[in-house]
């Protein structure tokens, strides 16, 4: 089981018991958050497509630790001009991991005769 959920703005697929990592989230180390923005959901090939988001399901996750990404360089230059800039930039991440995905069963509609 597999769902495509929008953590951040982003858009993940997530699986129960996986890492990801995010964009910086405002919750403490070892909190737990629920994403209701589940946009597909695969139950063993069967798949449930949102419009845009699947009503009752849910993704829980636990955020594990915050942490910076690798540094990156931005350096620009133009030649002959004596311009030269150079500037670094360390992303914020959140590690979150994945602890279930809740679907609430719809109840079955009843036949027209």
């Amino acid at each position: 089981m597999y769902a495509i959920v929008e953590i951040a703005g982003q858009q993940f697929k997530v699986q129960k018991d996986q890492k990801v990592y995010v964009h910086r989230l405002e919750a403490e180390e070892g909190s737990k958050i629920e994403f209701d923005q589940v946009l597909l959901l695969d139950d063993n090939g069967t798949i449930n497509l949102g419009a845009p988001a699947i009503e009752g399901a849910k993704v829980t996750a636990t955020v594990v630790n915050h942490l910076k990404g690798d540094k990156v360089i931005v350096f620009k230059k133009k030649r002959r001009k004596g311009y030269r800039k150079k500037n670094g930039h360390r992303q914020s991440f959140t590690e979150l991991s994945i602890t279930g995905i809740k679907v609430k069963k719809q109840p079955a509609k009843a036949k027209e005769a």
